[in-house]
């Protein structure tokens, strides 16, 4: 499938948009501090935030180069503010006012008219007509000053980069001391109008048809802003069925101050309010664009937050903490308590889509017992402890042997977390009743099927999972994808349906991500494992996530399945039913650019880096009955319409040119242990001046295949396209070598077939040009 990763518009469709548009604001704030922005009209936006320390200090921010929206619907960059104006109504309670000493101040970031860096501090009250809580503020960046009170410094407004409102708590000091409860401010920002000089900005407003695939994203990733923007990239991207959202594990909570740390689970309500205006807006906003919401609840939670007796341990009493910095833990399914407020945030998370008529589709992701990468699998808590008899057995590492006493213990884990998840479920069910309510689960195959910890899924993996346990199974396995883990991700589907039993038709396939930007060229496999996961035929393909796509400008091209337009590679897997004559010709050709200086010296390019044949097959054509056959045979394949396979009588084998096939004719590459794919080619030539060209269409029956020089039998087969794929990944290191008798994928080259019957019955052999089809490179 054809897919692009676009830095910027290039003359794609754009539109304007009112600098300060409440869609493209965010918030930022300091851990404990949460807090929210939503869009709640064309020009209006509130702020929602939760204190916790007496120095807690949002922001709420725009930036005047956009790097949260994808590259073909991002707003122009303009640092440029002079003679433009702003102006709008503050609402606010709860927060510092904006006569207070520390009241609302307008950070200015950028640079004075000499290009120093400078940042500036305009207190809105010195601009505002009204109360502290409620005044008409106009700002015109031509005139603002700095400072407390007025007049002051003068702000350069010729190239500012960001600017941001801030706001805090009634009892601000600066200090890390906790506020004696949590506190709870809001902030709406009203009657937005932005005029003068450069009061519009060019906006992508590129629109992707629907290509059939759905999106995941996270609160944790993109809760600073607002669900309105959110969700004009994913519709405007051509995503649409679900929208998968994580709901995170590290900000939805509601804290308590506990000893010098903030600790969740300790309130009846188990969600702040940010996040509760927040999901509520996106449920309410996804159900009306068509959107189908997701809500994705983890066992997952900030280990800085949770309660020493939530988490998993190891044998050693070590707590489960995964490589995210700062490190997240996992809650315990043997822990009642954990357990009780897990169910509590599932049910809450619940309420929202009901409220917002939104239907009831929740997710459990990803619920294991953690294992660390050496070995060591966290049963060892003292719920779990407990719940397994006293004294279960230690399993130091899961990569060794286990003896019958620590396999029984994995089925006994195995059946705890069931039981966990499906307590879970029924806590969505009751809440949402007596509307039904969709119960999906989220599983992981490179870790819950990791090769060399292979007892791991009776833990991990249970049988309390299988068919109908939930209403439909998603699978993801991008760890193995990114990598080229290919055989392994093929045997980790047969052994989910095996295990599971969820027909394709009740399963999801979750692709992607890329966490580091550095690595998007792994777009690249994500792109072709979606491919490859629609000749599966799932229920549904999701991305993830929306951060990773916007980040590096990933954008899926719709198939022509969703286009109606026609297959441009049709192909009839059949040969040419002639033979080819000695007066047969065969012309290989390339392209090359060829430049002759003023001097008559030569600058050659060479733009193919393979040879195309062309073929004339008339001369092959010996009597009436075979001129029938051509004739048929053309009128099939609607002349150049779709291709077929030719043998070339002067090369066809991998030895030689004609040569009979072994099994160590030609180099595939070498192994890696991961990968299991190896293209055929054949190699013109020696060393790096070689042309190397991939054989797609050989014939089955002669293809034999080594590694190491030692013939392979029954641990490989021969997929489309010309690819060896095995069963168990060659050795690091590993020659990876085939031979193999093949044909030519060609077409009639010509809308015409001319042939006349005098010249034919004269002995004049009619032209029939055929020219080859490129499948691959």
């Amino acid at each position: 499938m054809a897919f692009w990763l676009a830095d910027k518009r290039q003359g794609q469709a754009s539109g304007w948009i009112t600098r300060f548009d409440p869609r493209f604001w965010t918030v930022n704030f300091p851990r404990p501090m949460v807090a929210t922005v939503v869009s709640t009209g064309p020009d209006a936006l509130r702020v929602d935030a939760s204190f916790l320390r007496k120095g807690d200090l949002g922001g709420l921010i725009w930036t005047s180069e956009d790097a949260l929206d994808h590259p073909l619907l991002a707003y122009k960059t303009d640092r440029n503010y002079a003679h433009t104006s702003f102006a709008f109504r503050w609402r606010s309670s709860g927060v510092l006012p904006l006569d207070a000493v520390y009241g609302p101040t307008l950070t200015i970031e950028g640079r004075d008219e000499n290009g120093a860096a400078r940042t500036w501090y305009v207190r809105l009250w010195n601009y505002a007509e009204g109360t502290g809580e409620d005044a008409l503020i106009t700002l015109r960046f031509s005139d603002l000053q700095a400072g407390f009170s007025l007049p002051g410094e003068p702000v350069w407004p010729e190239d500012i980069d960001r600017m941001f409102i801030s706001f805090a708590p009634p009892g601000y000091d600066g200090s890390t001391d906790p506020l004696p409860v949590e506190a709870e401010g809001w902030i709406e920002m009203s009657e937005i109008a932005t005029d003068g000089a450069r009061a519009m900005l060019e906006i992508g407003d590129v629109v992707v048809p629907p290509h059939g695939l759905a999106l995941a994203t996270g609160f944790d990733d993109q809760g600073v802003q607002t669900p309105a923007r959110l969700l004009r990239n994913a519709r405007q991207l051509g995503y649409r069925g679900s929208l998968v959202l994580y709901v995170g594990m590290s900000h939805y909570f509601r804290l308590v101050a506990q000893s010098g740390t903030y600790i969740a689970g300790q309130t009846a309500d188990p969600l702040n309010t940010p996040t509760r205006v927040w999901h509520e807006a996106v449920f309410a906003e996804a159900t009306a664009m068509g959107f189908s919401p997701i809500a994705s609840l983890s066992y997952e939670l900030l280990d800085q937050h949770c309660p020493e007796d939530w988490k998993q341990r190891d044998h050693q009493g070590n707590p489960a903490l995964t490589g995210w910095s700062p490190p997240s833990t996992l809650l315990s399914p043997a822990n009642a308590q954990a357990m009780a407020w897990l169910q509590s945030v599932a049910a809450a998370f619940t309420d929202l889509m009901t409220e917002t008529a939104t239907p009831v589709r929740f997710q459990v992701g990803e619920p294991w017992w953690w294992t660390f990468p050496d070995g060591r699998i966290c049963l060892y808590d003292a719920a779990a402890t407990a719940a397994f008899g006293g004294a279960p057995p230690a399993i130091p590492d899961m990569r060794a042997g286990l003896n019958a006493a620590q396999t029984d213990l994995l089925d006994a884990a195995g059946a705890l977390l069931a039981q966990s998840t499906a307590d879970l479920v029924s806590a969505v069910r009751a809440a949402a009743d007596p509307a039904p309510a969709e119960a999906l689960a989220l599983v992981f195959t490179p870790t819950l099927l990791a090769a060399e910890m292979p007892e791991l899924k009776r833990a991990n993996l249970p049988l309390g999972w299988a068919s109908p346990a939930f209403d439909r199974l998603q699978v993801e396995d991008y760890d193995w994808l990114t990598a080229g883990a290919d055989g392994l991700r093929r045997k980790a589907y047969a052994e989910v349906n095996q295990r599971l039993g969820y027909p394709p038709a009740q399963q999801d396939y979750l692709a992607g991500f890329v966490l580091d930007p550095a690595e998007s060229d792994q777009w690249l496999r994500i792109d072709a494992g979606i491919d490859e996961a629609l000749a599966r035929s799932p229920h549904e393909i999701v991305v993830w996530a929306l951060p990773q796509i916007a980040r590096d400008g990933y954008v899926r091209l719709p198939s022509p399945d969703t286009t109606g337009a026609a297959d441009m590679q049709a192909f009839d897997d059949v040969s040419y039913p002639l033979a080819l004559g000695r007066d047969a010709t065969v012309i290989p050709e390339f392209s090359t650019s060829v430049a002759v200086t003023a001097s008559g010296f030569e600058r050659r390019n060479s733009q193919w880096s393979n040879a195309r044949l062309r073929f004339d097959v008339g001369p092959g054509v010996r009597s009436e009955a075979e001129l029938g056959t051509l004739i048929g045979f053309y009128r099939a394949r609607r002349g150049p319409a779709r291709g077929f396979r030719l043998c070339d009588p002067s090369d066809h084998s991998s030895n030689g040119m004609t040569g009979v096939p072994t099994a160590l004719d030609q180099t595939l590459g070498i192994g890696d242990g991961l990968k299991t794919e190896f293209a055929l080619i054949k190699a013109y030539g020696d060393g790096e001046d070689a042309q190397v060209r991939r054989i797609t269409r050989p014939d089955f029956a002669t293809v034999s295949v080594s590694i190491d020089e030692a013939v392979q039998a029954g641990n490989w087969s021969l997929g489309d396209g010309g690819v060896i794929a095995f069963d168990t990944p060659p050795a690091n290191g590993a020659v990876v070598k085939a031979g193999f008798l093949f044909d030519v994928p060609v077409r009639f080259a010509e809308d015409q077939l001319e042939i006349s019957g005098a010249a034919f019955a004269a002995g004049e052999a009619p032209s029939v040009p055929v020219v080859e089809v490129r499948e691959a490179s």
